[in-house]
């Protein structure tokens, strides 16, 4: 692939959790992107249907030399696309069985945990209080936990993500760090640790300032 421009298609920043996803795969490559913000609370959200295939963001548009527009949608099919494009910036680890074990959490995150996604769902500005947990979405914060405590302790030396340095994986984890911040969920040691990690990375930061920008103009607008 010569000289690519991307554009990426995401939805509200504070709601859209796999927005967000592609968003840091994005961040992860080094490249220059474009981003097109589709709001969830405006008529621009019923304009997604007609910009994404599925109708779903994120979606990614590669305009190549001398060649129509390409799209690239779904979250795992994007990062797993910019893998491959870009593969000097390492998006998935090195190591072999540790390339497997990002892919299976990934994966996992990727169709599992729907009660998390239902209960408690993306809303990085919000401090609900008296949020209550009901047994399965206490099943699906436990088994995130223990996914989190495994990949540190076999693959996490040199750095202070799941793999060591920020991959793939981690851009999947991200959307869950902001529901356990915003649901005041009570996280082990290995977790807050990943988690203060991960908000701290200065993507997740520049991300989280946005959806503040965003929910200040929303508010006001009311």
């Amino acid at each position: 692939m010569i000289n690519p421009t991307y554009t990426l298609l995401i939805g509200s920043r504070n709601f859209s959790s796999w927005s967000l996803r592609g968003w840091l795969a994005m961040k992860l490559t080094g490249e220059p992107f474009e981003t097109k913000l589709f709001n969830f609370h405006t008529p621009e959200r019923a304009q997604i249907a007609q910009a994404s295939p599925s109708g779903l963001v994120p979606a990614l548009t590669v305009a190549r030399d001398g060649q129509p527009p390409f799209m690239v949608w779904d979250s795992l099919a994007l990062g797993e696309f910019l893998a491959e494009a870009h593969a000097s910036a390492h998006l998935w680890p090195e190591d072999k069985f540790a390339r497997a074990r990002a892919r299976s959490v990934s994966a996992e995150m990727h169709s599992g945990f729907a009660e998390l996604r239902r209960s408690c769902p993306m809303d990085i500005m919000a401090r609900p209080t008296h949020h209550t947990l009901n047994d399965e979405t206490k099943r699906n914060v436990e088994r995130i936990q223990f996914l989190w405590r495994e990949c540190r302790r076999d693959f996490g030396q040199g750095g202070d993500f799941l793999f060591g340095s920020f991959s793939l994986a981690d851009c999947f984890y991200a959307p869950v760090v902001t529901r356990f911040v915003t649901y005041g969920i009570a996280l082990d040691a290995t977790a807050h640790g990943y988690a203060d990690a991960v908000t701290s990375w200065a993507a997740m930061k520049e991300w989280t300032q946005g959806a503040a920008q965003e929910e200040a103009a929303r508010k006001k607008s009311k």
